[in-house]
């Protein structure tokens, strides 16, 4: 689709899904957030037998979880549950040495520590080190799709121009389909800057030659909304609206759109704001702090009471 090249299956052309209600649950801090995350796998592993598989979320959204479970880690309380998961990414800059302190896999380590990454069955990242990048996001793909698909999608949202949005980096206009797995997107030099001001502001250790190779990067790896809609699971967290002030405008706009019957309008539409891919998935719980619809947004650890249309 134009300069950007989306992985997926020919056999679902044209399927969208249904559109949905999203409703939001409004806790009280960060780190509730975080604990509601961990309670989330949890529960999935206490429904299901065996091992799970579930898509870690780079950025602020996630990082209270990272917190608590790297505690968890140290200890053997959760040494069981931990060795049934099977942990993957779900977005890179890249061409990028995997050790680069601007890498998403550096922060998940940094964040989530030595004794989470030897206790989980396996860590799969997007490989970023390679001229055939392509090629290794499909092995990353058959691989993810081996073990039989995706129990728990971490997900956030990120702001764009007129208050539209993108998950992971679906980017509006990316021409991303319902059966779009995986995406090699042309880097713009906003999305470079966006990522190393946040990653400076996480407080990741991050030397020049880093931010160098960072620079130079051509492309972002990227899951696709076919991942998305093929989650068992969906959980958003929005955490950041006071440093990232645009979020409450498209978190809104995700909420309030109303979304077409007509198939064809309806592509136009998430391919415009891509965060509405959100609105045709049957599972999702959507976590946010009040900052992001106003300090008066519903109750802290109940759905709000507004719902957007259908």
């Amino acid at each position: 689709m134009g300069s950007n090249v989306w992985l997926g299956r020919s056999s679902v052309r044209g399927v969208v899904g249904t559109p949905l209600p999203l409703r939001y649950e409004v806790l009280p801090t960060e780190e509730a957030v975080g604990l509601a995350q961990w309670e989330e796998i949890q529960r999935a592993a206490s429904e299901r037998e065996g091992d799970l598989v579930i898509i870690l979320l780079g950025g602020r959204g996630a990082q209270a979880l990272y917190r608590h479970v790297a505690g968890i880690a140290r200890g053997e309380e959760a040494d069981g549950l931990l060795g049934r998961l099977h942990v993957f990414t779900q977005d890179a800059l890249a061409p990028m040495r995997m050790d680069n302190g601007l890498s998403f896999v550096r922060d998940f380590e940094r964040l989530l520590g030595e004794a989470f990454f030897r206790k989980v069955k396996s860590f799969t990242p997007m490989r970023t080190d390679t001229n055939d990048l392509e090629g290794e996001l499909g092995r990353y793909l058959e691989k993810l799709e081996a073990l039989g698909g995706i129990d728990i999608f971490f997900l956030g949202l990120g702001p764009e121009a007129g208050a539209a949005s993108h998950l992971a980096y679906i980017k509006p206009g990316s021409g991303a389909r319902a059966d779009d797995l995986a995406g090699v997107i042309p880097i713009s030099q906003s999305i470079l800057e966006h990522h190393i001001n946040k990653f400076k502001a996480g407080g990741s250790s991050i030397t020049a030659a880093d931010e160098a190779e960072c620079r130079a990067a051509s492309h972002i790896l990227t899951l696709g909304p076919a991942a998305i809609l093929g989650a068992r699971r969906i959980v958003q967290s929005i955490v950041d609206a006071s440093t990232a002030p645009a979020k409450p405008a498209s978190y809104r706009r995700v909420i309030e759109t109303e979304l077409s019957n007509d198939t064809a309008e309806l592509e136009r539409q998430l391919d415009e704001n891509p965060g509405l891919w959100l609105r045709l998935h049957p599972n999702i719980r959507s976590l946010i702090l009040p900052d992001v619809l106003g300090s008066n947004a519903g109750q802290a650890g109940g759905f709000a009471d507004r719902e957007s249309k259908a």
